[in-house]
């Protein structure tokens, strides 16, 4: 499949148009592997007003429902036939098997909420309503440039280098390693020795451990429920407050 469009429905059109005229968006779209489509709420309503007050003296104001619907069924008019996602605070947890899932979708809708949300009746056009996590911001187009990204960078060919992708952290079973460049010291800090030794199976190793000591310091909840006999032995070491050096030189490698 490899390629995908992406509809993002915005009062703010600007800020997304803006976003993937950089980095890895704009690569992506470059080589005609996503496309970006904004579409301004504003032009489906009447003299351009998309909100209204809430019934029931709820405070705040309400994105009305009226120019969402023939946004969407223009959209459908011209042959498409998105899946839909609307920004919700309580909606599922936009992560890493999230995105994977989005991936595969040949078309997406994103509905950008605002103010105090959307009139629920825009619901029965939605199949998802995801969030980035537990917290509340005025619009949803923070959250949709970061399904954008999170979503085209994984389509084949988008990233030069696809091995950087099986590498990333959520992706792989433990979170990432530390990374080093040149010059090898900088105000007295080091690149590690292990890095620049040219023996790569105590290069893995010690990314191993590394991955496995970040998972375990900062994320228990991601350490897998089931691990290699080699991961338990680095979970162990690392629990009896042993580092690299000393776990390495117990092996005799």
């Amino acid at each position: 499949m490899g390629n995908i469009r992406i509809f993002v429905l915005t009062i703010f059109p600007q800020i997304i148009e803006c976003y993937v005229q950089y980095g890895i968006v704009k690569q992506a779209i470059k080589k005609k592997k996503a496309e970006i489509i904004t579409v301004n709420l504003r032009d489906f309503a009447e003299k351009g007003v998309v909100d209204d007050v809430a019934y029931g003296g709820v405070p705040g104001m309400v994105l009305k429902p009226e120019p969402i619907f023939r946004a969407y069924e223009e959209i459908i008019k011209r042959g498409h036939k998105p899946y839909v996602l609307i920004t919700e605070p309580w909606g599922r947890i936009v992560d890493q098997s999230f995105l994977e899932e989005m991936k595969k979708k040949e078309e997406l809708l994103i509905i950008c909420g605002r103010y105090e949300g959307v009139d629920e009746r825009v619901k029965k056009l939605v199949d998802e309503e995801v969030s980035l996590g537990d917290f509340v911001l005025s619009g949803g187009e923070i959250a949709a440039l970061a399904l954008i990204e999170g979503i085209v960078r994984l389509i084949p060919g988008v990233v030069g280098d696809e091995k950087s992708i099986e590498e990333d952290s959520f992706r792989n079973r433990w979170l990432g390693y530390p990374v080093y460049t040149r010059p090898r010291e900088f105000k007295g800090m080091k690149v590690p020795e292990v890095l620049t030794s040219g023996n790569h199976k105590i290069i893995e190793l010690w990314l191993l451990w590394k991955r496995i000591e970040n998972t375990y310091k900062k994320r228990r909840d991601k350490i897998p429920a089931s691990l290699s006999p080699l991961e338990r032995e680095i979970v162990d070491s690392i629990k009896k407050g042993m580092d690299f050096e000393e776990w390495i030189a117990s092996k005799n490698l």
